[in-house]
C-alpha cells in the first residue's frame, strides 16, 4: 500500500473530491445491507403466517428506495474519484512532459524515446488506475465488509461471525505474499515494454535504412524476440495474478461450509431463525466483493507502486542546466566573447575543446572549419548552453551568457543544426514554427533566402504540402534549405549554420550566402562547415585541430600562412577541378 503514501500530496490536492466519493462510498456500502435484512424479515413472516400484503409493500419500497439511491449515489462516486485520477494522470503528463523539455542533450543521450514514451503512456495509465480503481476497491471493500461483519455480529449472531472469520488470516498472509512477488514482476514486465516500444519507434523511424541493406527479415526477428520477452514476462505477472481467485474462492468457501455448518445447527436448536440463517449467508455473499478486492487490490496498487517509482526515477534527474536567480531576461545582442581553456563532455574524460579563444564583432561573419570531431559544433553548444561546467568564459553583449535567462538568450540565437529535423506538418508550419500567426509573405521571403521558394511552388499543395514524419517526403537539401528558412524567419541576433549547406550544389551555397549578406547586415552569422567556399567570405576563420584552435585569420590571412587551411584550400579547389572534368573556369 506504499503507492498511496506517494500519492498523497495528490490526495490532499483534491480532498474535496476524495472526501465526497469516499463518503458517498461508506453510505451506499451501508445502504448494501438493507436487501439482506429485508429478505431475512420476508422469510420470517412467512414462516410465521404474518406477511401481509401492506407488509410486502413496505419491504418492497424499502428495497426500491434504496436501490434508487445507491444508482445515484454511485454515479456521484465515480465521478468523484474517477474525475479525479483523470486528473492525476493529467497532471503526472504536463509534469513529465515539462520535465523533458527541460533536459539537456546529456540527458536523451542516456536514455531511448521508446521507453520515455512508454513512461509517459503505460506508466501513467497504471498510475491512474490507483488513484482511481485503487481507491475505490480499497474503501469500499474495508467500508463493506466491516459494515458486513458487524451487522452480523450485532444483529445476528457473534458466535457465528466469528466462525465464518476463520479462515481470514490465511488470505491475509497469502495476499502479502502474491503482492510482492507481482511488484517486481511487473518492474520486469514494464521494462521490457519499454525496450519493445523503442524497438518499435526506432525501426518505424529507420524503415529506409532497414530496406535499403535488407534488414527486413533480421528486424521482424529482432522484434518477434522483444515481443515474446514481454509476452513472457506478462505471463509470469499474471501467474501471480491468477493465483488470487482460486486462493480467495477457497477461502469464501471455507467460510459458507463453516456458516452453514455451524448455522444449520444452531436453526435446528432455535438459536436462529430461518430468516436469520438466509440473511446471514446474504450477508456472507456480500462479503465475496471485500475478499476478492483484496487481491484485485493489490494487483492494482503492486502495478502503480511500479510505475510510480519508474516515473520517479524519471523525474529525480536535476536539470543539467540551470538560470540564476534573477537572471536577465533581455535577449543579448553585440559582441561575442569565447574564452575556453578546456572543456569536456560530462562523462567523457576526452578533452573535447582546449585553450580556444576568439571574439566576433557585432555584424560579422565567423567561418569554424576543421576535420570531423575538431570541436566544430561544441562551439555551438556551449554559445546556446546545452552544456554547461567548462573552464573559461563566454560572453555576449557584454554579460556572459549565464547571466541571461535561457529564453532570452536562446531568442537571441537562430539555429541550424546538422541534423535537419522537421515535423510531421506543412511546410508552411515548418518554416513559421517559432510565430504561427506570420503572415504568408514573410514565410516566402524566408523562403527565398534559402533558395527553397521554387523548390515549394513545384510541389502540388505548395506551402500547404504535408511533409511526413522527419521530412521524409524531401530531399536532404530541401530540408536544409528549409530549417534555414525557419531560422531566418526568427531573424535572429546570432545565425548558426552548422554544416547547414552540405546537401546543396556549390551554386546553390554561393546564392544562399550572398543573400545572407545582404540580408543580414549588422547581425553575427556563424557558419561551421568542411566546405571552404561556405566560409571563406567570413570576416574571420578559426581552424580547430582536436578541439585547440590551430589558425585565426581572414582567408587571405590563412593562405599567406600556407598551413592546414592553406592545403585544405588547394585540395578541394583539385577536386572541383577534377569534378569539372579538367577544364578551369
Amino acid at each position: 500500500m506504499r503507492v498511496f503514501g506517494y500519492l498523497m500530496w495528490f490526495f490532499k490536492q483534491e480532498k474535496k473530491a476524495y472526501l465526497i466519493g469516499i463518503a458517498v462510498l461508506l453510505v451506499v456500502a451501508a445502504l448494501q445491507l438493507v436487501p439482506p435484512w429485508l429478505i431475512g424479515g420476508v422469510v420470517d413472516a412467512i414462516d410465521t403466517d404474518t406477511l401481509t400484503g401492506s407488509s410486502l409493500a413496505q419491504f418492497m419500497g424499502v428495497l426500491l428506495a434504496s436501490g434508487v439511491a445507491m444508482y445515484v449515489l454511485r454515479y456521484i462516486w465515480r465521478i468523484m474519484i474517477f474525475g479525479s485520477s483523470v486528473k492525476l494522470a493529467r497532471q503526472m503528463r504536463a509534469r513529465l512532459y515539462e520535465h523533458f523539455t527541460r533536459m539537456s542533450p546529456q540527458f536523451y543521450q542516456k536514455r531511448r524515446v521508446g521507453d520515455l514514451m512508454a513512461h509517459a503512456t503505460n506508466d501513467l495509465s497504471a498510475i491512474q488506475q490507483t488513484a482511481g480503481v485503487g481507491v475505490l476497491t480499497l474503501v469500499d471493500s474495508l467500508a463493506t465488509g466491516l459494515f458486513v461483519v458487524i451487522t452480523m455480529a450485532v444483529l445476528i449472531d457473534w458466535q457465528l461471525t466469528l466462525i465464518a472469520l476463520i479462515p481470514m488470516p490465511i488470505m491475509a498472509l497469502s495476499s502479502n505474499y502474491y503482492g510482492t512477488l507481482l511488484h517486481k514482476r511487473f518492474g520486469a514486465a514494464q521494462e521490457a515494454f519499454s525496450d519493445l516500444n523503442d524497438k518499435s519507434q526506432e525501426s518505424i523511424s529507420g524503415i529506409k535504412v532497414i530496406k535499403t541493406f535488407g534488414q527486413e527479415k533480421e528486424d521482424i526477428a529482432s522484434f518477434r524476440d522483444l515481443s515474446a520477452d514481454v509476452v513472457k514476462k506478462n505471463v509470469a505477472v499474471a501467474r501471480i495474478d491468477s493465483l488470487f481467485d482460486p486462493t480467495i474462492s477457497l477461502i469464501v468457501g471455507a467460510s459458507f461450509f463453516l456458516s452453514i455448518f455451524f448455522g444449520a445447527r444452531m436453526v435446528i436448536a432455535d438459536d436462529l431463525t430461518i430468516g436469520q440463517m438466509i440473511s446471514f449467508t446474504t450477508y456472507l455473499g456480500l462479503l465475496v466483493w471485500p475478499m476478492l478486492a483484496v487481491g484485485w487490490l493489490f494487483n492494482i496498487v503492486e502495478r502503480g507502486r511500479a510505475s510510480y517509482e519508474r516515473v520517479e526515477q524519471l523525474l529525480s534527474h536535476s536539470v543539467d542546466i540551470r538560470e540564476k536567480t534573477g537572471a536577465l531576461e533581455t535577449p543579448p545582442s553585440g559582441d561575442i566573447i569565447f574564452a575556453i581553456k578546456r572543456f569536456s563532455f560530462p562523462g567523457d574524460e576526452a578533452v573535447s575543446l582546449e585553450n580556444v579563444s576568439f571574439t566576433i564583432k557585432r555584424g560579422d561573419t565567423l567561418g569554424v572549419i576543421g576535420r570531423t570531431g575538431a570541436g566544430k559544433t561544441t562551439i555551438l553548444k556551449l554559445l546556446m548552453r546545452e552544456f554547461d561546467g567548462y573552464d573559461g568564459r563566454v560572453e555576449f553583449g557584454g554579460h556572459s551568457i549565464d547571466d541571461y535567462s535561457l529564453k532570452a538568450l536562446r531568442k537571441s540565437i537562430g539555429y541550424v543544426p546538422q541534423d535537419h529535423f522537421l515535423f510531421s506538418a506543412s511546410i508552411r508550419e515548418n518554416i513559421a514554427f517559432t510565430d504561427p500567426t506570420i503572415s504568408q509573405e514573410k514565410v516566402e521571403e524566408a523562403a527565398r533566402i534559402a533558395q527553397v521558394h521554387e523548390d515549394i511552388l513545384g510541389f502540388t499543395e505548395g506551402y500547404k504540402t504535408i511533409v511526413g514524419e522527419r521530412g521524409v517526403s524531401l530531399s536532404g537539401g530541401q530540408k536544409q534549405r528549409i530549417s534555414i528558412a525557419r531560422a531566418i524567419l526568427m531573424d535572429p541576433e546570432v545565425l548558426l549554420l552548422d554544416d547547414s549547406l552540405s546537401a546543396v550544389d556549390a551554386k546553390t551555397e554561393e546564392a544562399i550566402l550572398s543573400t545572407l549578406k545582404e540580408t543580414r547586415e549588422g547581425k553575427t552569422t556563424i557558419i561551421t562547415s568542411h566546405r571552404l567556399s561556405a566560409i571563406q567570405h567570413a570576416q574571420q576563420i578559426i581552424v580547430l585541430d582536436n578541439g585547440e584552435l590551430v589558425e585565426l585569420g581572414t582567408h587571405e590571412e590563412l593562405m599567406e600562412k600556407q598551413g592546414w587551411y592553406y592545403e585544405m584550400y588547394v585540395r578541394q579547389q583539385l577536386e572541383e577541378l577534377v569534378e569539372q572534368g579538367g577544364q578551369t573556369k
